[in-house]
């Protein structure tokens, strides 16, 4: 009788046979355009077929099977459509094909060195680093998560590039995020972020932007270079953007699109959804003139966090604004094929959270060297230069039994879990252990004493009001969306009812 390992094995070496099939057609789409269409429909229809097999299977949560295979399909129309359309210079196109769809996604980064990790550790290594280099901003926006201002605070140039180096050595990843402050500021011993990003041409950069230093010849720099995709922060149109960033600035934003769209750049935009425009960004206006008429690929989206500069709860998205978010976010995914992950609502796809150095997920170095599970958890118990000077490194930063108590957090929940075996899996629409379970996250702050990262943070941990405001929040959110979890996500269709079962 075959055994369950069995089987896993099999599926494994037959997944790995039809990646190496697909992989070798990549050469082809450098110089043939039409065979983009070719592939990546050939590709989709088997993506299909696997998802119905995986739900059948049982295994995992069939919405969220669902849900991984829709976006996996909005990317690669994306990307089969930008090349058809000839909207990617031919660095660019290579590198996207080579590096983050051939290497990083197909390949899944250097196997060896994700096998000798695995076989350490028991589970798979981190999938990249996020890194903001500088703290230093030209823009002082409300509500700015990093606080970010004129300070000069930065990573210095050997470290930031020793952990560009250590991230592919250690765990295998060709990715890297680049956040701020505003990353094109960056400067140390003569070097800039682009010097970074030509220096590692293996490894592609997403960097988060404000747009407003990209001129014809950053933009050409980054076309030739055809490893970075910039991703421009909008607040929805005009008024919105103006508001939160500066006046003038959406006007900016409009001139580096226009260059980054003759330089034919993959980029795209990054939003972050407040009370105030919950009700715009996701509009039929704002989406067409983005993806249509300014030619954006792809949209992250970010609903805003309780932290950084003037942080306050009444920014927060109401939980019935969450619920329409929830729903329009994925109807732009299933039915127009974009590719738009939101941070919050995608936890369905990337099944929960995936910051404390997760399997597949990231850990965050910070401008002073602090190194944070995520972005929107600014607490830090080690720092990058302490762990350096000890003559340590990623792996150690890695270990920190803060880092180790939150994943386990995460496996609780649900990620890894096997339905048939380990038991339910709780809800991935609300996936963040900082803003949609305090109260499971607050008692590990206060049993390893992270330190915060600014003043802010520390504020926001030592108020009363702020742990109840978060919990009575998360509170009225589970009540909308536990029983779409349980409707949407949990239950089997009709047609696979007698196969799961």
């Amino acid at each position: 009788m075959t055994t369950e390992r069995e089987r896993t094995y099999r599926r494994r070496q037959a997944r790995a046979a039809r990646l190496r099939t697909i992989s070798r057609f990549i050469p082809v789409l450098k110089t043939i355009k039409p065979a983009a269409y070719l592939l990546a429909n050939s590709w989709e229809k088997q993506l299909r077929k696997n998802t119905q097999l995986a739900m059948a299977r049982g295994n995992k949560p069939p919405g969220a099977v669902r849900d991984r295979a829709e976006m996996g399909i909005a990317i690669l129309r994306t990307v089969s459509r930008a090349i058809i359309e000839d909207r990617l210079s031919p660095q660019t196109m290579q590198k996207l094909l080579n590096i983050l769809i051939g290497d990083a996604i197909i390949k899944e980064g250097e196997i060896p060195i994700r096998e000798k990790f695995r076989n350490q550790f028991g589970v798979n290594p981190p999938g990249f680093l996020l890194i903001s280099p500088t703290k230093k901003c030209n823009l002082y926006c409300i509500g700015c998560y990093a606080d970010s201002d004129r300070t000069e605070i930065k990573l210095s140039w050997p470290v930031l590039d020793r952990l560009a180096t250590e991230s592919r050595e250690l765990w295998g990843a060709k990715f890297l995020v680049i956040s701020g402050g505003e990353p094109l500021l960056y400067e140390d011993e003569g070097h800039s972020l682009m010097d970074l990003v030509e220096k590692h041409g293996d490894t592609f950069f997403l960097m988060y932007t404000n747009g407003t230093l990209i001129d014809e010849n950053m933009a050409r720099r980054m076309a030739r270079a055809g490893n970075i995709m910039p991703a421009i922060s909008v607040e929805g149109l005009r008024e919105s953007t103006d508001k939160r960033r500066g006046r003038g600035v959406f006007d900016r934003i409009l001139q580096a699109f226009d260059h980054l769209r003759k330089e034919k750049v993959f980029y795209g935009i990054s939003v972050t959804v407040t009370r105030n425009n919950a009700e715009e960004v996701f509009s039929d206006e704002v989406i067409d003139f983005y993806f249509n008429q300014q030619g954006v690929h792809f949209a992250w989206v970010f609903q805003y966090m309780p932290i950084g500069r003037a942080f306050t709860l009444d920014l927060l998205p109401s939980p019935e604004q969450r619920l329409r978010l929830y729903r329009r976010a994925w109807e732009l995914v299933y039915n127009r094929h974009i590719f738009l992950i939101d941070f919050w609502n995608s936890g369905t796809a990337t099944h929960g959270c995936i910051s404390a150095g997760r399997s597949g997920g990231y850990l965050v170095v910070n401008w002073d060297g602090t190194v944070t599970p995520c972005v929107f958890v600014p607490y830090s118990p080690v720092n990058i230069y302490e762990i350096y000077g000890q003559g340590k490194n990623l792996i150690d930063v890695w270990a920190h039994p803060f880092f180790a108590d939150l994943r386990q957090w995460q496996r609780d929940y649900g990620y890894g879990k096997n339905l048939a075996v380990d038991g339910p899996v709780r809800n991935w629409i609300m996936p963040c252990p900082m803003r949609d379970h305090f109260v499971d996250l607050y008692p590990l702050l206060q049993k390893h004493h992270p330190h915060p990262i600014d003043d802010n943070a520390a504020e926001a941990l030592a108020d009363p009001e702020y742990y109840q405001g978060l919990v009575e929040y998360d509170r009225k959110v589970a009540a909308l969306l536990d029983p779409i979890w349980e409707e949407n996500y949990l239950k089997y269709p009709a047609d696979l009812e007698q196969k799961a079962g």
